[in-house]
């Protein structure tokens, strides 16, 4: 790997701090600590920031020459309200809080390059360092939006990263177009008439309704939607009854939808509610349907993602940088993509043999109580941020 060597001296201090982040977990628009660090780093090394977007987010600014062309680089600061197995030295010491999807390393590594950075200033323009708080579901990055990120902070271009536990350390993966999906949720509520179950001619029993509405939704994706389109329609709640012997009055269904396009999830958001009120109707019951876009697909731009390809290669080997395979999984620097240029590329976090003595049992994928950032990632993902920034950014 060709690596920058001031970075790789640098990282077992990266290292230190990311582990520390780790032990000090934060959930979402209240990384106030992590904040705090972040600031302080980038302060001490000479660079202007400003505080406060998104309630906890901080930006730090580099410039050099007189260009006015501008790229961001995008951390993401939380953490997950999870409990950790692991007892290792590092593992969180805040009970139902865990950096189980490696924000903390993502920090320790977009740290690294503001480091090198602001010593070296090899490129004309400005570089935005974005650590953006509230990803896990807090939809942080449309809150930095709203306040004003990209008016206060104009750039042509914004790039993310995300590890990706079972890709090979050494390994980039980045494709043009959709590569994660939208995220929504529903939550649908049956009202029929209780009743005594051994008797339930005199009632009105939501629960084999509510079983018939499970059914048809996946009808939706197999004779609605195209074959070659992708959708996801996952109940994963019901919720009804407070006795064996009770028909209950209500059942309450939620679950997700996951897909690759707004025409795909306009589709089977119409067709949901179709299938929820025509088959409560049916059976002479009422039916609230609710239905929350939470974040939408996340769509690399092409030639953002040709040219982070580009760089990776000049770190790894073209033949180490993969075509990225589309996941499911959502993610809010989506809101990002949706307002700028730019790509969200995959890199690889290993098979977690990385792992220190005393992990849990399980296995170190994303949002796994066994997970662990592997701290070798932090040279190479500091360097690809680099060499992103003066390539983009070429003097």
């Amino acid at each position: 790997m060709n690596l920058i060597e001031p970075i790789v001296s640098a990282a077992p201090g990266m290292a230190a701090i990311r582990r520390d982040l780790h032990a000090h977990p934060e959930l979402c628009f209240q990384e106030v600590r992590t904040a705090d660090l972040v600031a302080q780093k980038l302060t001490e090394w000479g660079i202007p920031i400003h505080r406060g977007l998104g309630t906890t987010g901080v930006v730090g600014i580099i410039k050099a020459g007189n260009s006015e062309r501008a790229i961001g680089l995008r951390a993401d600061m939380d953490a997950l309200p999870m409990q950790e197995f692991n007892r290792f030295a590092h593992a969180s010491v805040h009970a139902g809080k865990m950096h189980a999807c490696g924000h903390d390393g993502h920090t320790a590594m977009l740290l690294a390059a503001a480091q090198h950075l602001a010593s070296h200033r090899n490129f004309d323009g400005t570089v935005y360092l974005i650590f953006q708080p509230a990803e896990e579901g807090g939809g942080g990055a449309r809150e930095m939006i709203k306040e004003g990120l990209f008016a206060k902070f104009p750039m042509q271009a914004v790039f993310g990263l995300h590890n990706w536990p079972g890709m090979e350390l050494g390994q980039f993966a980045v494709s043009a177009g959709a590569v994660m999906a939208s995220s929504n949720e529903f939550k649908i509520t049956l009202r029929g008439k209780g009743g005594h179950a051994a008797m339930p001619h005199n009632a009105l029993d939501p629960v084999p309704v509510a079983a018939q509405m499970v059914q048809a939704f996946q009808t939706i994706i197999s004779r609605n939607l195209k074959p070659i389109e992708a959708g996801v329609i996952s109940v994963t709640m019901i919720h009804a009854g407070e006795a064996t012997n009770v028909i209950p009055d209500s059942c309450e269904l939620q679950g997700t939808v996951r897909t690759f396009s707004v025409a795909v999830l306009d589709l089977i958001e119409q067709r949901m509610r179709v299938v929820a009120e025509h088959t409560a109707a049916a059976f002479g019951l009422s039916c609230e349907f609710e239905f929350v876009r939470n974040y939408p697909p996340t769509i690399n731009s092409g030639a953002e993602a040709e040219f982070a390809r580009g760089v990776m290669a000049t770190l790894v080997g073209a033949e180490r940088v993969l075509a990225q395979e589309p996941t499911m999984g959502a993610e809010d620097f989506s809101f990002m993509l949706m307002e700028k240029p730019g790509c969200y590329v995959f890199l690889g976090n290993g098979d977690g043999t990385h792992r220190d003595m005393g992990h849990g049992a399980g296995p170190c994928m994303l949002h796994n109580p066994s997970y662990d950032f592997n701290d070798d990632l932090i040279p190479l993902g500091a360097s690809y941020w680099v060499r992103l920034a003066e390539a983009w950014l070429k003097i």
